[in-house]
């Protein structure tokens, strides 16, 4: 059987080992081949093909359900479901989606671009199926980085309490998230990999107990104590981690063996009550140039397969904004001991990992685990340090009780940055940083900053950094900035809340936020070639606004645009239009932004389009809206 010819899982069945890894082998290549050709996830999916079959093999796929964490890691899983044909589209506009999406498929029983959900999403679908009488399986597949995750954490002790609850738990563990795992529970793990795998003392050891002559039936308090303590002595020690919690154990087992994965999910299966099977996996299997390098092949934008090297662009471009804040970051924290700065897991991503490089015991690595980082954050401020909590906006909103309770209601010095902010592209709807204005700027004592280039993005980092009357976020994209000149030292903090003038008229004020700045300066030249002036301000601060600067101008010129790289509602331009209210300014307004609708998986210029915000649609809008002079729009 050729993976092609695959449109149901269920097709797995009966079919021998060695065509199972002929399965895997062809899996592999079109994996390769497709990220090679469009870029996305590459280590997690090859990391996961044994396993994904294996596993596969043991179920009814028209019945029983499997719950992946993140969703990256299930590319295999895609493959199999009938989604071979479209492969070649993935995470392209109108393609098959980077992650799973309950709206995709019938085998995407539950979607996911955030990690450590899959433990609770089982649970309640187990909970689900007991309470209506129905008797499917549910499995869920998460990695060790997800399980530095309070929430999984939480829904594994929830689990362990429910003796009765059958739900199986795959541990896909590969030493990794995005960057090597963190912590203590890593730890734990790296050593059970150096154990042999142990079969546990259960229910065999209760009958053995049972059969002697002065226990009878039951078994006393005093042997059952004995009973735990033989357990714990021939279980490895994370093993007895789990047990305790109330999960059967089983492993670690070999994630690339498909004998004996097939043999320990099928007696998995047969066991009562939550089990765990822990896989041992390596990320990237199968490419050898993934697995030399599983930081950095973990995603992929295209690329040459043969070299593993990127596609060169045919244009050199400016650095990117994560590269320029950790640069800047790095320098600053040279003269400055007191700079602390905190990732969750994604050291790379947010451009930390030149701190860390340069400076390690100014850095601090959480794990998946952003709640953490943010009352981390609040207790280094207490204590006077200066914390730069650097986060994607999508992921900051995983510690929103932690902003308001241990942040801002404290007035804690803590600085966030907040990395992609905005429209982000193929990784789709969960990870949109859409939102990130309107839930901060809601929350009292909370400054809201976001440059409009690379440039003032280094100002407003010694801003925040010196900012220490309360806490201070600053938010931009992702990918490059624009060229503008870069300085090494001796950047000037901004005063907070002014925003400045970028161009004068008469006829229309545009207000841009952040990474809408350079479009405005582009709607307004549009304009000005039909004979609408515009006046553009660059805000800087969506909390405090420059109202002396704004309300005069306001006023004056009486027709108000706000553009922004995120939500409506509750965003930017609300926050002017409240402040035109509040001082009695009525005049009218038309916010430009992201409306009340999810941005799916897309180029950022496509979903641009999609959402009317080209400087040519903006100008255009902008005529009609106030029934200025007709503009041609190309």
């Amino acid at each position: 059987m050729h993976l092609s010819e695959i449109t149901h899982p269920n097709q797995l069945h009966g079919l021998t080992v060695h065509q199972l890894k002929q399965i895997a082998r062809q899996i592999r290549e079109k994996h390769l081949e497709t990220v090679a050709a469009s870029g996305g996830h590459l280590g997690p999916g090859l990391g996961v093909v044994e396993l994904t079959l294996g596993l596969y093999q043991t179920l009814d796929l028209d019945q029983d359900k499997v719950i992946w964490d993140v969703g990256h890691q299930a590319y295999p899983h895609k493959l199999i479901t009938g989604r071979y044909s479209q492969f070649h589209t993935l995470r392209q506009k109108d393609g098959v989606a980077g992650y799973l999406k309950r709206c995709e498929n019938k085998f995407d029983h539950f979607g996911a671009g955030h990690a450590s959900t899959s433990i609770s999403a089982g649970l309640g679908m187990a909970l689900a199926r007991d309470l209506k009488g129905e008797k499917y399986k549910v499995v869920s597949v998460i990695g060790d980085g997800a399980l530095t995750g309070g929430m999984a954490l939480e829904a594994i002790n929830h689990a362990g309490h429910l003796p009765k609850t059958n739900l199986l738990v795959v541990l896909n563990d590969n030493e990794m998230s995005i960057s090597p795992n963190v912590g203590a529970l890593s730890r734990h793990l790296n050593k059970m990999r150096l154990s042999p795998p142990m079969q546990f003392l259960s229910d065999n050891l209760e009958e053995q107990f049972k059969h002697l002559p002065f226990v009878g039936g039951t078994i006393p308090p005093e042997l059952q104590r004995i009973k735990e303590g033989m357990k714990r002595l021939a279980v490895p020690k994370v093993g007895a981690v789990f047990e305790e919690l109330g999960f059967t154990y089983m492993g670690p087992v070999d994630g690339h063996n498909l004998e004996e994965l097939i043999a320990t999910f099928t007696q998995a299966h047969k066991i009562p009550g939550p089990v765990l099977v822990h896989v041992s996996t390596v990320k990237g299997k199968g490419y050898a140039i993934a697995e030399a390098d599983q930081v950095g092949y973990h995603a992929q934008s295209p690329f040459n397969l043969a070299t593993g090297k990127p596609k060169p662009s045919s244009t050199p471009k400016p650095p990117g904004y994560s590269k320029v804040f950790g640069h800047t970051l790095t320098k600053l924290a040279e003269n400055n001991p007191k700079i602390v700065g905190i990732t969750a897991a994604m050291a790379t991503g947010t451009g930390l990992d030149k701190l860390q490089q340069k400076l390690p015991k100014q850095y601090v690595d959480v794990g998946i685990a952003e709640q953490h980082a943010v009352t981390l954050a609040a207790g280094l401020a207490c204590e006077g340090m200066r914390p730069v909590v650097a986060i994607y906006s999508t992921f900051l909103q995983r510690a929103y009780d932690q902003i308001i309770h241990d942040v801002c209601i404290q007035n804690l010095p803590v600085f966030f940055c907040l990395d992609r902010a905005g429209i982000v592209g193929a990784d789709g709807p969960t990870h949109q940083g859409m939102y990130d204005i309107s839930y901060l700027r809601c929350i009292p004592n909370m400054v809201l900053m976001a440059p409009k280039d690379e440039g003032e993005l280094q100002r407003m980092l010694v801003t925040g950094v010196e900012y220490t009357d309360g806490p201070i976020a600053m938010r931009y994209p992702r990918g490059n900035g624009y060229g503008v000149p870069l300085m090494e030292e001796g950047w000037e903090p901004l005063p907070i809340g002014k925003a400045e003038i970028l161009r004068n008229g008469d006829d229309v004020l545009l207000l841009g936020y952040g990474s809408m700045v350079y479009p405005a300066m582009q709607t307004a030249e549009i304009l000005s070639e039909h004979g609408i002036e515009a006046t553009v301000v660059n805000a800087r601060f969506a909390k405090p606004l420059d109202t002396e600067l704004i309300l005069p101008l306001a006023q004056r010129i009486k027709r108000v645009v706000t553009l922004e790289e995120g939500c409506t509602i509750g965003g930017f331009g609300t926050a002017v239009m409240e402040s035109l209210m509040d001082h009695g300014v009525m005049v009218p307004v038309t916010r430009i932004g992201i409306p009340d609708l999810l941005v799916d998986h897309a180029k950022p210029d496509e979903s641009k389009v999609a959402l009317g915000l080209t400087p040519a649609q903006m100008a255009e809008r902008i005529r009609q809206t106030f029934s200025l002079e007709p503009i041609a729009v190309s």
